[in-house]
Order: C-alpha cells, then structure tokens, then sequence
C-alpha cells in the first residue's frame, strides 16, 4: 500500500516541480523583457517624430502652437461676457435701514447655469477706513409657474460677513445657488448690524449675476470642439504607436497614453448634462474632471524629468510614492475644498468656506506649503537631469523640447492669471466664489486653449514619423549609429531599414553577444 502510494506520488512532486521551474522561466524572460540593461537603456525606445525634426520644423512647430492658441483669443475676446448683471438699486432713510429687503431676480433659464447675489454698501464719506461684522438674514424662495414661492431648503439662514471699506467698500456674496431649479427666485435679506455704524449709509446696491446664455452655448460648442480634436489626437496617437510594443515605448509616450483620455474628460463630454438636469452632480463632476487632469499633468512633469534619467530602474517604492504623495496632498485640498463648498451650498446657499471655514487659514497654508514642495522638487529635477543628460545625444534634445514647451505655457498662464486678477492673485479674494469663475468669453478660451494645444503638440513631437517602423530597426544604439554611418546612409538610409520588427529580441540577443565576445 505505502509502496503504490510512494510510486502515485513521485509522478506528481515531478511534474509539480517542473510547472514551478517553468513558471520561475516565464517570470525571467518577463522581467528580462521589461527591464533593459543599463548600458541600453536610452536606446531601447520606440522612435519619436522629434529626432526627425530640424530647426525649420521646431519653429514651424511653435509657431502653429502660438498661431492656434491666439486665433482662440482673438475667437474670444470677439465673444460675449461670461456674466451678466442686473441692478437693483434701493434708497434708504434712517427708517428702512432694519427693514429686510424683497428681491426678484430676473426670469432665468438653464443656461444661466447658477445665480449670484451681491451687493455694496455706499457711505455718505468716501475717504473712511472701516472693518466691522455684519450679521445678515437671508430666506430664499423659488417662484413656481403657478406663481407660489415654496422655501429653498425650507428655512433662514444666519451668516456673519465683514463689511470692508477703503474709500469704496467690498462686495459682499449674500447668496449662490450653484443650479437653478426655478426660472425665478425671490430672496429676502435683512441687515442687524448696520444701524450701528458710525457712518450714515447712503445706499446698498444689490446686484444679480448670471451666466450670460450667450456664453453658455459658445461653452457647449468650443467644449464640443475640444472634445471631438482630443478624441481625434488621442485616435491618431495610439494607432501611431500600435505596432511597438509598450515596453518600448518611451517615458512621455506612456504618459502622454493617460494625459490625452485624461484631457478628454478634462473638456468634459458630459457637459450638456447641466443643462439637461437640474442638479449639482454634473457641475461637481467637471470640477471633478479638471483637478483630475491638472494634477496628472504636474505628475507627468515630475516622472519625465526623473524616470528619463532612470530608465530601466523605477521601482515604486522610491520612485512613484514621493511623487503621487506631493500631487496626492494637492488633488485631495482641491477636490476637498470643491467638494465642501458644493455640498453645503445645497443645503445653505449663503455658505462660503472663505468666510465660513474656521480652518480655512489653515487649510490654505497647508496648500501653499505642499505647492513649494512641488516647486522645488521639479526645480531639482529638472536641474539635475540637464546636467547630467545635456551631452546624450536625442535624450537632450527631449529635454530642451519639453523644457522650452513647457516653460512657454507657463508664463502665458502667469501672464493670463495676472492680466485677470492684477495684484490680487495673493490675496484672500483670489479664492472668493466669483473669482474662480471666468469673467469673458477670452479668459475661458486662452486656459481651455492652452491646455489643449500643449497636449496636442507634444502627442505630435512625441509620436513616431512614417518610417519609424524601418528606423527602429536600424542600429541597436542611435549614439554610435550616428558616429558610425556615413553621411550617404544618413540622408538616404541604408539596407538596414528593410529588415523586419522583432520586437528588439533579436537586437538584444545580438547585443549580449558583442558584450559577451568583448
């Protein structure tokens, strides 16, 4: 019996033993595929059309990128206003100043996509200095079609806001509703506190802002357009890059297969639905969408300029953890701070997380502190890849190309930035409810439009040329190809060129050998 089971069992420790040793063979030839050696690491990339360019063709190349990014501009600043308002302006005398004010905003529609109130306080003195809290009272109410006007959120809302004034005074965000579920709305505001001032008011001015509908349907159809180019680069990208295999593909082409269905939803194809739906999901699905892009776009930066200088040796734990901590801390503030703002505007429409955060000061440290980390880093990345890599040939010329791009659509979106907010782009009020939004059509343009044609150019430099298939294969290290060839095979190429994909195996095998014979 023990003999019989013996003889069953040694058959089956075998073939155990040979489906292990197979299995340890596969992973081998895997992981020898995925990890080149380190000798050629920079060579065993699918080629780019940038190699191919010269000094004609980087001209041409920025000149059609500046060429694209000022037509929308100029198709922008011919446009109409983001926002629309409407006045309405109250007189008071001492005996009014306690008495709540009856607002009607104008008839609205859903493409005026969400509705501010504001107003000003006007001093009979313009020249004073004053800082003081003001307790208001809001109630609003939407008008139905049968003209009844039920509570929004069924209930008053208490707010403190700080009434500032240096010769004119700020304005003051009374309500937001982020979607309009009424085509009128009716809001009461009553003022506790400005019967105390030292000052005599001379007026308050409540003034009404929308979306302009205008705008809104230049938004649906430029979003439209941006959407139909990116879904056609993105196309036109991957079919460039099929017949390589992905493990030779370079760093940028990698993340440049993520950054474009990122851009896609970046330009938001769902957009429509906030004009279909009454409801805060699509909008908070955009806001969603947008800190998603921006913050693979500031990973993306990171990982070139490292991983082009580690090719080969990115392993998770010291490469990508530092990295997706940074830009992690940063979508999280973002998204975080979106998030809050929306859902308690659902039920508070006079909610602010500005004015009505207690740890919003420290929330905004913690943003500052976390986006000089980021600075820094990339500053120490991008000096020590330039100095290391300036004299290898084609992985400089990647460099400067990348630097130059960027570098370009950096300042434009300073400048912008400063054009729209002046010397207010550090101050609290940068991140006031209304400054988030664009003030004209060109504003909205020149981001949406730089962004895109950013992506594009570079899925342009970045994908390979006609004959990339044939050039792949023609030396094994492009640094010695270039001192080897003569000038004939160069310019015409060679009889190399004919030879076949094979997926840099035989290549590879050829190259171990010379290193081996050597």
């Amino acid at each position: 019996m023990e003999a019989d089971f013996a003889a069953f069992g040694s058959p089956l420790c075998g073939e155990v033993k040979r489906f292990c040793r197979r299995v340890r063979e596969t992973y081998r030839e895997i992981k020898e595929d995925l990890t080149p050696y380190k000798d050629d690491r920079y060579y065993r990339l699918a080629p780019m059309r940038l190699y191919t360019l010269s000094k004609r063709h980087f001209v041409l190349v920025f000149v059609v990128f500046f060429a694209c990014f000022g037509l929308t501009v100029f198709i922008g600043i011919a446009g109409p206003n983001v926002i629309e308002t409407s006045v309405a302006r109250t007189d008071l005398n001492n005996s009014l100043k306690l008495k709540p004010f009856n607002l009607s905003s104008p008839p609205l529609s859903t493409y005026n996509q969400q509705l501010w109130l504001t107003c000003i306080v006007e001093l009979d003195q313009h020249d004073v200095s004053l800082k003081k809290n003001v307790t208001m009272t809001v109630k609003v109410l939407g008008v139905v079609k049968d003209g009844s006007t039920p509570y929004v959120n069924n209930q008053v809302h208490n707010r403190t806001r700080l009434l500032s004034c240096a010769q004119k005074c700020s304005e003051i965000i009374v309500a937001h509703l982020g979607y309009l579920n009424y085509t009128q709305y009716n809001i009461f505001v009553s003022f506790e506190d400005l019967n105390k001032l030292t000052y005599t008011i001379q007026n308050i001015t409540f003034t009404w802002k929308t979306y302009n509908p205008t705008f809104s349907q230049v938004e649906i159809w430029f979003r439209f357009v941006f959407v139909v180019l990116t879904f056609m680069v993105t196309c036109l990208f991957a079919h460039s890059l099929r017949k390589f295999s992905m493990r030779d593909w370079g760093i940028e082409q990698k993340w440049m297969s993520i950054l474009l269905p990122l851009l896609l939803l970046y330009n938001d194809p769902f957009f429509p639905l906030s004009f279909l739906v009454n409801s805060w999901f699509p909008g908070m699905l955009d806001d969603l969408f947008q800190s998603l892009f921006l913050c693979a776009l500031l990973l993306f930066w990171l990982c070139v300029y490292h991983g082009i200088r580690v090719q080969g040796e990115r392993k998770c734990l010291t490469f990508y953890l530092p990295k997706f901590f940074i830009v992690g801390l940063l979508w999280l503030a973002s998204v975080t701070l979106g998030i809050w703002q929306t859902v308690n505007e659902v039920h508070d429409p006079t909610y602010q997380y500005r004015v009505d955060t207690g740890n919003f000061q420290g929330m905004k440290i913690f943003f500052l502190v976390v986006a000089t980390t980021y600075i820094l880093y990339l500053l120490f990345l991008i000096v020590r890849a330039c100095s290391e890599l300036r004299n290898m040939p084609y992985v400089d010329l990647r460099l400067k190309f990348l630097t130059a791009l960027t570098f370009v659509v950096l300042v434009s979106s300073i400048v912008i930035l400063y054009l729209r907010f002046g010397a207010q782009v550090l101050q609290d009020n940068f991140v006031a409810e209304l400054s988030t939004h664009y003030q004209n059509s060109a504003e909205f343009l020149s981001f949406y439009g730089l962004l895109n044609f950013y992506l594009y150019t570079l899925a342009f430099v970045y994908s390979p040329s006609k004959n990339a298939l044939y050039e792949s294969q023609l030396k094994d290290n492009p640094a010695f190809s270039m001192l080897n060839d003569s000038d004939d095979d160069v310019i015409y190429g060679s009889d190399y060129e004919e030879m076949p994909l094979q997926n840099g195996q035989a290549i590879r095998a050829k190259y171990k050998e010379e290193s081996d014979s050597d």
